[in-house]
């Protein structure tokens, strides 16, 4: 029988090596997934949110799913929970609040934003 790693040995399995990935010059590895979005498509999925608009919201709802995803990623990987107790709710509203001042930025930055302020990562 085949011992099994555990859900939190595979996400660090995962993710050292994107963690020890030289960054060549300014240029960060690739990124995929709704973080490459711009802040304003997320803006527009928000504002859908908050109408009640079907296809708005399930557009809003994929940002969301990105966004535990990736908190649950660096928490894995850093071994601590770097929104310091804030709900992923919580966290939606500050990338929002980000956003409303930085259309052209992604929400990966956004994202980040709010991870640095919280967290201390840099």
């Amino acid at each position: 029988m085949k011992k099994m790693l555990r859900p939190t040995a595979c996400a660090v399995l995962v993710l050292m090596p994107l963690a020890s990935a030289p960054v060549v010059g300014d240029k960060l590895p690739p990124l995929w997934g709704y973080g490459v979005k711009t802040c304003s498509d997320f803006l527009t999925a928000a504002q859908g949110w908050d109408a009640g608009r079907e296809p708005e919201s399930v557009e809003y709802r994929r940002y969301q799913d990105w966004l535990t995803g990736f908190v649950s990623g660096l928490n894995l990987a850093t071994g601590k929970d770097v929104l310091r107790g804030a709900d992923i709710d919580g966290a939606m509203g500050r990338i929002r609040a980000h956003c409303g001042g930085n259309p052209k930025d992604d929400f990966f930055t956004a994202t980040m934003d709010l991870v640095r302020m919280l967290s201390g990562l840099r």
